[in-house]
C-alpha cells in the first residue's frame, strides 16, 4: 500500500511540473519569439516571480518522491516497473539540469533587464531559452509517461510471492535426472 500511495504521489508531482512546462510552452513558448522587447519583458517577469519558488519545491519534492518510488519497487521486486521509474526520474533529472544550466540563468538576466537596459542580443536569448524550455517540456512530459507506466506494471508484493512460490513449485515438480 505505501508503494502505491508514493507512486501516486509521485505520479502527481511529476504531472504538476509537467502541467506547468507543458502550459508555458503552449501559451507562451511558441510565440514569445515574436513579441516586442515591453510585452516580452513584462510577460517574462511576471511569470518568472510567479514560478521560481514554486517549480524548486515542486521539482525538488518529485525528484525526491522519484527516488523513493525507485527503490520501493527494487526492493518490492517489481523489475519492470522500477525501470520504468528509474527511466522517468532520469528524465525529471534531465529536466531540472536543464532548468538549473540554461533556464535560471537566463531568467536571472531578464529579471533585472528593462526596455532601456536590454543586450543587443536580447532576442537571441529569448530564442535560446524558448529551444531549451520546449527540450525540458517533452522530457517532463516523457517522465509523466513513465511514471504512469511504472504504477500500470508493478506488481503487489503477494503477487511476486505466489509467482515465485509457483515457479519453485514447477521447479521442484520437475524430474531429476
Amino acid at each position: 500500500m505505501f508503494v502505491k500511495l508514493a507512486q501516486f504521489l509521485g505520479i502527481m508531482l511529476y504531472v504538476l511540473v509537467a502541467g506547468v512546462m507543458w502550459g508555458t510552452w503552449l501559451s507562451l513558448g511558441r510565440t514569445m519569439t515574436s513579441y516586442d522587447a515591453a510585452t516580452f519583458l513584462t510577460d517574462g517577469q511576471h511569470m518568472i516571480s510567479n514560478l521560481a519558488t514554486v517549480m524548486a519545491v515542486l521539482m525538488i519534492s518529485a525528484v525526491v518522491v522519484g527516488l523513493l518510488v525507485v527503490v520501493l519497487l527494487f526492493r518490492g521486486r517489481s523489475t519492470l516497473a522500477g525501470w520504468l521509474a528509474l527511466c522517468g526520474l532520469l528524465l525529471l533529472v534531465a529536466v531540472v539540469v536543464v532548468t538549473l544550466s540554461v533556464e535560471v540563468p537566463i531568467d536571472n538576466k531578464i529579471k533585472t533587464w528593462t526596455v532601456t537596459t536590454l543586450p543587443p542580443d536580447w532576442q537571441d536569448i529569448r530564442a535560446r531559452w524558448a529551444a531549451f524550455h520546449t527540450l525540458r517540456t517533452f522530457l517532463s512530459l516523457a517522465a509523466v509517461a513513465a511514471a504512469v507506466g511504472a504504477a500500470l506494471t508493478a506488481r503487489p508484493a503477494a503477487a511476486v510471492d505466489v509467482g515465485r512460490a509457483g515457479e519453485r513449485h514447477a521447479a521442484a515438480s520437475l524430474p531429476s535426472r
